[in-house]
C-alpha cells in the first residue's frame, strides 16, 4: 500500500481540457504543494461528455481525452514532478447513449434479452413490462410516431437512436416487429412510473450496473485496476457508493484487488450521521468538512433573522425540514419522478407474499402508501444496517403496515426476495433524498443560498467553535486520511461565492433593505422567491455575464418544480424571470448599486474566503482543492463550475486578493506533512484557533463584519515567540484575517 496523499488537486477532464492539458498544468500544480492529481472519470464516455460519468466502454481510456498513451504521459510527467494520480471510479451506472450501439453490453442485452451473457450486468426487472425493457425515448406516444420508425437491415432507427433487432424479426411488419423485441419503445413521459431498469436517480440515460456480481466487477474495473497495478494510478475516488447493492462488500473487493490502495467515497453524511466504521476506505470526498468549515464561519443567529426577512419579502413561511419532506413526498408520489422505483418495491412485496402465505394479502395501494410515508420520513441518504442487525434505521410513521416496516429493516428473516427488498429500499431512499432534497427543496426555500449545498443542513445554520473542534478531533481519531473539500464539480456555489453570501447573515436587515430598494428600481418581479434568488445570485458571483446568469436561473427555476420544470416547462413564466434578470443587468443605476453593495461586502467576503481556505488546508484530513480554487473562484452550479481553467495566467496579472489567496495556499501546502496532533486553543468568539503539534498554530477570524463593528481586533495569546508565515513577520497577538504561525527558537 502506498502512502496516502498529503493534498490533492481535482481536474475536470473533458474534450476542451484533455490529459495533455493536465500534463501542461503539472508544473504549476506541483509548485502549489499538492501530492496527487485527482482526475475526473477516465473511461470512454458518451460523445461530447463534459464530465465523464456517462461511461459507455470500460475497456479503454477515453479517446476524446487522449487515450491510454496520454494518461501514461501524464503519469510520467506527474511522477517527474513528485506527483501521483487518483482516478474517479464510476461503479454504479453506464450511459444509455445515442446511438445505443456505443454501449455494447447494453446493445447485446437489447438484442438478445435475458439470455444475453450481459443480462446480468444491468439492474433490470424482467418480470415487469411483459419481460421487456422499457425504453422511454419517444417524443410522443408510440402511435403518433410510428411513421418515424425505420427498419434498416438488422436495426431499428428513430432519429439518432439506433437499436438492434431481435434475430429473426427483421422482415416482420412494423407493428408485430415492435411487439417481438426484447425492449418496448415508449413515450418519454412514461419513464417516471413505468421504467423497469434502475436508473441513476431519475436519469433515464443512465442505467445501473450490478457490480455486486464478481464478473461484472472484473469486467468494469479491469482497465483501471491494471493501470493501478502498473503504477499509473495510485488511488481512487468512488462515485456514488450509496447506489450500490452492497457498498461495504464493494469496497472490500476493491481493497483486495488493489492491495488497499488509497480510496475515498462520495458519501453524503446528513446531520450527525457518520461513515460506517467498517468500510475499508480512507473516508469521504469531503462534503462533511465543507459543512463544518462553512458552518463555523456563518452567523447562525443572523441566519434566523435573515429567515424572517426572507419570509416577509417572499411570503414563504416554511422551514428547511418542511420543504425537504415535501420534496421527498413529491418524488415518490404516483406521478413523481421516482414512482417507478416505488412500484418495483410494491411488486417485490407482492412476490414475497406469494412465496410466503403468512405475508400475503397486503393491498398494493396500502404497501405503496406505506413506502411513500417511510421515504418521506427519512432524514439520511441511505440506511446502513446489516441484514442481521436488529435495530431500526428510522421511525416508521403511524399506520405503516408491519410488512413494509419490517422488510425495510431486514427483520423478517432471510430469502432472496426479502434481501432484495431490503437492498432496493435502501437504494431508493438515496435517490429520494438526492432528488427530493438537494434537487428540489434546496431550490425552493433559501433564506441564505450558501446553506443549500451538497450535504448541507439549512435547518441548523451555523456551528459553534466548540462543535467544530469536536468534529476535527473525531476526524483525526477515526478518519485521519479522509478528504476535505470546499468546492467540487457538484457544489452549487464555489467556496468564494458562499463566503460572500455568508456575510449577508451578519447584515440581515441591511440586506433586506437593499433587496427592497433594488426591487423598487427594477420593478417587482411577480415571483418574489425568484427575485430573492436573483439578488443573492448576483451578489455571489458579481460581476456576472448575462448568459451565465440566465443558465443558472433557468436551472434553479426548473429544479424547483414550482412554476416550471424540466418536464413541464412554462415558457411564459421562464421568459418573465429571465427577461427581468436581463433588464437588471442592463439598468445602469441598478448595476451601480449592486456593484457598490458588493464592494461593501468584499472585505468581509475575502476574510471568510481566506479563513475557509486556511482551515481547509490545516484541519485533519487530506485537502482536496478544486481546479482554479487557489485563485478567487466565484462559480455557480454545473455546468458553470466545470469550465476549463486557464493555468497560464501570469503572476503579475493577479489582483491583491488573488495574490493573497495563492500565497496562503502555497504556504499551507508546503508545511511539513503530516501535520502534528490537533489541539484546540481557547480564543474569543471571532477566532477559530488550534495547534498542529507544538510548533504550528493556525488562527482564522470568523464573523468579520461583527468583528469590525466591535472596534476591537481579534487577539490570540500565545506563550513564546512566533512568526506569521503569511506575512513573514513576528506575531504580536493580533489576527487581522488569518495567521499561520511557526514557533521561533528562543
Amino acid at each position: 500500500m502506498t502512502s496516502p496523499p498529503t493534498a490533492s488537486y481535482r481536474l475536470q477532464l473533458q474534450p476542451s481540457f484533455t490529459l495533455a492539458d493536465a500534463a501542461a498544468a503539472v508544473p504549476h500544480l506541483a509548485g502549489l504543494g499538492v501530492s496527487h492529481l485527482h482526475l475526473s472519470p477516465l473511461l470512454e464516455a458518451a460523445p461530447g461528455s463534459t464530465h465523464g460519468y456517462d461511461v459507455v466502454d470500460h475497456t479503454r481510456i477515453s479517446e476524446a481525452l487522449g487515450g491510454e498513451p496520454a494518461l501514461r504521459a501524464l503519469a510520467a510527467t506527474a511522477r517527474a514532478h513528485g506527483l501521483r494520480l487518483i482516478a474517479d471510479l464510476v461503479p454504479n451506472h453506464m450511459a444509455v447513449p445515442v446511438p445505443e450501439r456505443l454501449n455494447q453490453p447494453l446493445w447485446q442485452v437489447l438484442r438478445d434479452g435475458p439470455t444475453s451473457p450481459y443480462a446480468g450486468w444491468f439492474d433490470i426487472d424482467w418480470q415487469a413490462q411483459g419481460g421487456r425493457i422499457l425504453l422511454p425515448l419517444l417524443g410522443d406516444r408510440l402511435g403518433a410516431v410510428l411513421d418515424q420508425l425505420k427498419v434498416d437491415q438488422d436495426t431499428l432507427r428513430y432519429y439518432d437512436h439506433v437499436l438492434p433487432l431481435r434475430p429473426g424479426t427483421e422482415r416482420l411488419a412494423l407493428p408485430e416487429l415492435l411487439t417481438r423485441q426484447h425492449y418496448r419503445l415508449a413515450w418519454w413521459r412514461l419513464a417516471a412510473s413505468e421504467v423497469n431498469y434502475r436508473r441513476f436517480f431519475s436519469i433515464n440515460e443512465l442505467i445501473t450496473l450490478r457490480v455486486e456480481d464478481p464478473e461484472v466487477f472484473a469486467a468494469t474495473h479491469g482497465v483501471l485496476l491494471r493501470l493501478h497495478a502498473e503504477g499509473v494510478l495510485d488511488g481512487f475516488r468512488v462515485d456514488h457508493p450509496d447506489g450500490l447493492a452492497d457498498p461495504r462488500g464493494y469496497l472490500r473487493r476493491l481493497a483486495a484487488a488493489t492491495g488497499g490502495a488509497y480510496t475515498v467515497v462520495e458519501k453524503i453524511l446528513s446531520g450527525p450521521e457518520r461513515l460506517p466504521a467498517d468500510w475499508p476506505c480512507a473516508g469521504t470526498t469531503g462534503y462533511d468538512a465543507l459543512r463544518r468549515i462553512d458552518g463555523v464561519l456563518t452567523d447562525g443567529a443572523g441566519v434566523r433573522r435573515l429567515t424572517g426577512q426572507y419570509a416577509e419579502h417572499t411570503g414563504r413561511h416554511s422551514s428547511a425540514a418542511a420543504e425537504a419532506r415535501r420534496g421527498r413526498a413529491e418524488m415518490v408520489a404516483p406521478q413523481g419522478e421516482l414512482a417507478a422505483e416505488v412500484n418495483r418495491l410494491v411488486r417485490l412485496a407482492e412476490r414475497i407474499g406469494a412465496a410466503e402465505p403468512a405475508l400475503a394479502d397486503h393491498a398494493p395501494a396500502a404497501v405503496r402508501e406505506a413506502l411513500c410515508e417511510l421515504f418521506t420520513a427519512y432524514t439520511v441518504y441511505r440506511p446502513y444496517v446489516p441484514l442481521d442487525e436488529d435495530r431500526p434505521v428510522a421511525e416508521a410513521p403511524t399506520g405503516t403496515p408491519e410488512l413494509v416496516e419490517l422488510l425495510s429493516r431486514g427483520r423478517l428473516g432471510r430469502s432472496a426476495l426479502k434481501d432484495e427488498f431490503h437492498v432496493r429500499f435502501a437504494q431508493t431512499a438515496v435517490a429520494v433524498a438526492a432528488k427530493g432534497v438537494e434537487d428540489t427543496a434546496f431550490y425552493r426555500w433559501y433564506p441564505l443560498l450558501s446553506l443549500n449545498e451538497v450535504g448541507g443542513d439549512p435547518e441548523h445554520p451555523g456551528l459553534e467553535v466548540a462543535d467544530f473542534h469536536r468534529w476535527c478531533a473525531e476526524t483525526e481519531q477515526h478518519w485521519p486520511h479522509t478528504m476535505t473539500a470546499l468546492s467540487t464539480h457538484d457544489t452549487k456555489r464555489s467556496a468564494d461565492a458562499r463566503a460572500r453570501l455568508a456575510v449577508l447573515a451578519e447584515l440581515p436587515e441591511e440586506w433586506a433593505a437593499q433587496c427592497r430598494a433594488w426591487s423598487a428600481l427594477a420593478g417587482p418581479l411577480a415571483d418574489r422567491n425568484a427575485e430573492w434568488l436573483l439578488w443573492q445570485t448576483l451578489v455571489a458571483a458579481w460581476p456576472i455575464e448575462g448568459e451565465r446568469l440566465r443558465q443558472v436561473l433557468l436551472k434553479a427555476l426548473r429544479e424547483a418544480k414550482l412554476a416550471t420544470s424540466w418536464t413541464a416547462q412554462d415558457p411564459a413564466y421562464e421568459s418573465a424571470v429571465l427577461e427581468h434578470a436581463a433588464a437588471v443587468l442592463a439598468h445602469p443605476e441598478l448595476r451601480e448599486r449592486i456593484a457598490a453593495f458588493s464592494a461593501r461586502l468584499e472585505p468581509y467576503a475575502q476574510s471568510n474566503s481566506l479563513a475557509a481556505a486556511l482551515l481547509h488546508l490545516t484541519v485533519p484530513g487530506v485537502p482536496d482543492l478544486y481546479q482554479g480554487s487557489e485563485f478567487p473562484l466565484h462559480t455557480l452550479v454545473d455546468p458553470d463550475n466545470r469550465a476549463p481553467v486557464d493555468f497560464a495566467v501570469p503572476a503579475d496579472g493577479l489582483g491583491d486578493f488573488a495574490r493573497r489567496k495563492l500565497h496562503l495556499t502555497r504556504t499551507a501546502l508546503h508545511l511539513p506533512r503530516p501535520l502534528g496532533r490537533y489541539r484546540p486553543l481557547p480564543a474569543g468568539p471571532h477566532l477559530v484557533a488550534f495547534q498542529r503539534g507544538p510548533d504550528l498554530t493556525v488562527a482564522a477570524t470568523r464573523l468579520p463584519c461583527a468583528l469590525a463593528r466591535s472596534g476591537r481586533p481579534a487577539r490570540l495569546e500565545l506563550p513564546g515567540r512566533w512568526r506569521n508565515l503569511l506575512t513573514d513577520g513576528p506575531f504580536d497577538g493580533t489576527v487581522e484575517t488569518v495567521a499561520l504561525l511557526i514557533r521561533e527558537n528562543a
